[in-house]
């Protein structure tokens, strides 16, 4: 078998296969995802498009089925960039489940893959302006987030106290910023970058069943109060990410971009600055 560059995408939903459009042409494509189904989807649909796929069946709050995904991938070649787009919302899972996720797991991931990425590779880590909803943490809790062990992650008093969802997402996209950050000084001695992104209301399927629901006026007024008045495309994340990736920004490393159209600046600063009051 011919070695190739290998891409892996954990995470195989709109955001995430927006992005491998752009940077796997001629690479091997590793898809991981909870769901084999989703991501044998994705491959169809990248595979009819030209990429050369495999899949896996991967849940990104197990070590084991990460390192699982690292075997996949170099059994294909050489791990030049990660994705990571994987991930469970507040009102899709319980306070343990969304810190065994998206806070454990994330640092797992980035841990693992920090071992084995090539030189002058990349990653780009999905987060969410939701992080950037909190307010400035003590210094004391930026560095645990940042420094601690993803085992001991789950053990901090502060993470082991929360009882609400929304804040167990927010925490963990704060973390996953500050690992980013944290990963970045191990990364850059072999000239890898790694960074993240925080989309954002961005319209794929979930959001469009959102949009479509129960709390659709909450989601309409958070977009019609956003400065831009409108949400995101999967294809503006994935021209940021292509940027990020290639050697245009390989000056950019450890850092966090939001693409939110402004939201969390209203959010602080203008009309949703209500959104305080429920958050």
């Amino acid at each position: 078998m011919r070695k190739k560059n290998v891409v892996v995408l954990f995470g195989t939903g709109s955001i995430g296969q927006a992005i491998v459009r752009r940077i796997a042409a001629g690479k091997h494509v590793v898809l991981a995802d909870y769901s084999l189904q989703n991501a044998e989807a994705a491959a169809h649909t990248l595979e009819d498009a030209g990429f050369e796929c495999s899949t896996l069946r991967a849940d990104l709050g197990s070590r084991e089925d990460i390192r699982a995904v690292v075997s996949e991938a170099q059994r294909w070649g050489e791990v030049t960039q990660l994705v990571n787009a994987a991930g469970v919302s507040p009102s899709q899972a319980s306070v343990e489940e969304i810190l065994r996720v998206d806070l454990y797991g994330t640092s797992v991931l980035l841990e693992e893959f920090g071992e084995v990425m090539a030189e002058g590779g990349g990653a780009v880590i999905i987060s969410s302006q939701s992080g950037h909803r909190l307010p400035a943490l003590p210094q004391e809790q930026n560095d645990a987030l940042a420094l601690s062990t993803p085992e001991e992650l789950l053990r901090l008093d502060f993470i082991a106290s929360i009882t609400d969802t929304l804040k167990a997402y927010q925490y963990s996209k704060r973390c996953n910023v500050l690992r980013v950050a944290r990963e970045a000084t191990q990364w850059g001695k072999r000239g890898a970058t790694i960074n993240s992104i925080s989309p954002g209301i961005i319209i794929t399927p979930l959001a469009n069943d959102e949009l479509h629901g129960p709390r659709k006026d909450g989601y309409l007024k958070m977009i019609q109060g956003s400065p831009a008045g409108r949400a995101g495309t999967p294809d503006e994340v994935g021209d940021l990410a292509e940027f990020l990736l290639s050697s245009r920004g390989r000056f950019i490393t450890g850092t966090d971009i939001l693409i939110d159209g402004g939201t969390t600046a209203s959010y602080w600063y203008g009309d949703l600055q209500y959104l305080k009051a429920t958050h």
